[in-house]
């Protein structure tokens, strides 16, 4: 049924086709027992999962980009996801890049965006959640505000912003230093502008207050993969979400004409899943610490991809808009959690 609905969604373009469905999708929850009859069309095989000090009823999430300012967890929550991440929000609000910024890469199964963090800002989004209740965990994604006046002092001021505005409304915050489509591509992943950010960080959030997340982008090399994470690691991060949308354009059935109308943006989908895997390996090779794996998850295998590498959790995104409500079932129903080993 929803290849249907797909195809003429898919007549829209990307943007469009995003507030509209999720417009359609609240009217349609607020008919009595819909909501109800939603959660039990889509119920998954259940995996509990622990972490983060936080009961998972299964791993798999909506990733940060689809609800930027807590506007739609009920319908998320509908559809059985085991956790949710809003945003990328910024203390200040950011009407993004110009439009179009959204893209279908339909024969790669994958997204382009440069969407440019786009939300209401840090202020709007935590009265909205002041009183919001969520039956499973919330993460929070927190970016800095693109804006290329500021310095590097000012960024990592307006970071530490977001963290005190926000650290009360979820159950894990994520620091997203590694957007591609903000402020021409600059991100935090360099260890010194890391190291200053953390300690930053770290006054307004100290260690064991709440989880805190750092965000790894796919397109750094090995070695700067490390030195990110060693540098994460001295400040007591809690965990690691791998990965961000990639910049590369490699391996795609997509034509050289169709990538050049479009234009620059992260990439995301199943064009990402096998370089996010290798990351979320590398990863787990240097820290024993919870891993959410994201890129290209649109099945029980790519989901399995991920744990088999050592994520403790997955999320998707693209994987959600091609496979529509019933892709937590889908990736559930099968799924193998590993069990760590004794000893």
């Amino acid at each position: 049924m929803y290849s249907l609905l797909r195809a003429l969604l898919f007549l829209l373009p990307p943007e469009t086709a995003h507030h509209f469905s999720l417009g359609v999708a609240k009217l349609f929850l607020m008919i009595p027992f819909m909501k109800r009859f939603m959660k039990a069309r889509t119920r998954p095989q259940e995996h509990h999962v622990s972490c983060l000090g936080l009961e998972f009823s299964n791993p798999v999430g909506l990733a940060a980009g689809f609800d930027k300012n807590a506007r739609y967890t009920q319908i998320i929550e509908a559809m059985n996801f085991g956790f949710i991440e809003i945003g990328s929000v910024t203390n200040r609000t950011s009407v993004g890049n110009a439009k179009p910024r959204l893209f279908r890469l339909k024969s790669d199964q994958g997204l382009i965006n440069r969407m440019g963090l786009n939300n209401e800002g840090a202020d709007a989004v935590a009265s909205r959640l002041e009183g919001l209740k969520t039956k499973v965990p919330l993460f929070i994604n927190v970016a800095k505000t693109p804006d290329k006046s500021m310095s590097e002092s000012d960024t990592i001021a307006d970071y530490c912003e977001s963290v005190r505005k926000l650290k009360a409304y979820g159950d894990v915050l994520v620091l997203n230093i590694s957007c591609p489509n903000a402020d021409g591509g600059r991100t935090f992943e360099d260890p010194t502008l890391l190291r200053q950010l953390l300690t930053e960080v770290r006054k307004v959030l100290a260690q064991g207050e709440k989880p805190l997340l750092i965000k790894v982008s796919p397109d750094l090399s090995t070695e700067q993969i490390s030195g990110t994470i060693a540098v994460c690691e001295s400040f007591g991060v809690d965990g690691y979400t791998a990965t961000n949308t990639t910049t590369k354009r490699d391996d795609l059935k997509a034509t050289s004409t169709t990538l050049e109308s479009i234009g620059n943006g992260g990439l995301s989908g199943k064009p990402l899943h096998d370089r996010s895997v290798e990351v979320v390996r590398h990863i787990r090779s240097l820290t024993p610490k919870p891993i959410v794996g994201v890129g290209g998850v649109f099945d029980r295998q790519t989901a399995q991809d991920f744990l088999d590498a050592g994520a403790t959790l997955v999320q998707a995104y693209s994987g959600f808009i091609y496979q529509g409500p019933g892709l937590v079932k889908k990736i559930c129903n099968g799924l193998v959690i590993p069990q760590p080993e004794e000893g």
